[in-house]
């Protein structure tokens, strides 16, 4: 997959903007506030959801201009397009025809980190669950129709819940919708896990590896078999109701993840370890996707990390089988891509954001 131009309009603080793209990193520089993660967002809409502010459509128009806002992209020399009209839901087209974001996932693949997932490792298990999801969505674009159709069977089961109502008919229906739901997101969940694990193991690097584990907690969310699902889901209705939700599914899961010699838990490591474990995961998932060349969005990634491991990010950035976009607040965080990047000076002013390749 090659993303070889972007364009936006209105998109956030871009009127317009209009970059061509090749093999080479593009080092996205400008003071806080100037626009260069509005970019990294836009590329990040490429993808199914909500991307990686997840953002409502109406919250990403550019202010004040009421028009709502569109994002052209050319990925293997197709035409791609999503966009947003005021007050309407956001749309997708593929070769000029319309399409669902979901078809989106087995086009582009986006993989991003920004600074918000430096809490991963110490935020509430959904935090890392959505983390987990969207390292899966990149292997199994059929992953983000799974996740829907199980969301939307568990809001209809624990409406019935908190209303009380008893009629074990539509408990069955809803409940054979969600185990098979259930089970795909689990295989999908465990099989990402084990390339991710692979891709560590394989590469050398100076980024530590991390054991991964998908934790089923109380809620069983381990189960890759239909018929048990379905089977719990039923015993448990009684608990359930008296919770007036669903106490145990996919949607229980979390991510653990342990590192080093003694076997760290990642939530006791240091800041600079969280930081630097997270970006292993994140280059072990582009390196997993090498057939695919991924799309890797890196979002003022300098942050907690000294110069010698900023270098040796940046050398296997360019050594990774993918298009990779990086912001910071100076120039001088890049300097170790000199020769081997393009660099992107971003500002902003009373009308919006503008941008100079250097």
């Amino acid at each position: 997959m090659t993303l070889t131009t972007l364009g936006l309009a209105q998109f956030r603080s871009w009127a317009r903007l209009n970059l061509s793209l090749d093999d080479r990193p593009v080092a996205i520089h400008g003071p806080n506030g100037a626009g260069k993660t509005n970019i990294l967002e836009a590329v990040s809409m490429l993808s199914p959801g909500r991307g990686l502010r997840g953002a409502a459509p109406g919250d990403q128009a550019r202010q004040g201009a009421g028009t709502g806002w569109r994002i052209r992209a050319t990925v293997d020399g197709r035409p791609v397009e999503t966009a947003a009209l005021p007050g309407e839901a956001r749309s997708v087209s593929i070769d000029e025809k319309l399409a669902t974001q979901v078809a989106l996932g087995s086009l582009v693949r986006v993989i991003w980190l920004i600074p918000s997932m430096d809490r991963l490792w110490t935020d509430p298990p959904d935090t890392r669950r959505r983390f987990l999801d969207r390292l899966t969505l990149s292997f199994h674009p059929d992953h983000a129709g799974h996740s829907l159709d199980h969301d939307k069977a568990i809001r209809e089961r624990n409406r019935l819940l908190r209303d009380q109502v008893a009629d074990d008919r539509w408990y069955r229906a809803l409940e054979t919708r969600m185990a098979r739901a259930g089970a795909a997101i689990t295989r999908n969940r465990l099989d990402a896990i084990e390339r991710i694990i692979r891709a560590q193991q394989d590469a050398e690097t100076t980024f530590p590896a991390a054991r991964l584990a998908l934790l089923p907690g109380d809620g069983h969310a381990d189960d890759t078999e239909p018929d048990s699902i379905a089977e719990r889901l039923a015993s448990c209705r009684p608990r359930d109701m008296a919770a007036g939700r669903t106490l145990n599914g996919p949607h229980r899961a979390d991510l653990g993840a342990h590192w080093g010699p003694q076997d760290m838990p990642a939530a006791l490591s240091s800041t600079g370890e969280q930081k630097a474990l997270l970006l292993s995961l994140i280059l072990a998932n582009a390196r997993a996707l090498a057939a695919e060349r991924p799309v890797l969005l890196l979002d003022e990634v300098a942050a907690h990390l000294d110069a010698p491991r900023r270098a040796a990010l940046y050398d296997e950035v360019v050594a990774l089988p993918a298009q990779v976009l990086l912001t910071g607040t100076g120039r001088e965080l890049f300097a170790a891509l000199h020769g081997r990047a393009r660099f992107l000076a971003v500002e902003r002013d009373g009308t919006g954001s503008t941008a100079v390749e250097e």
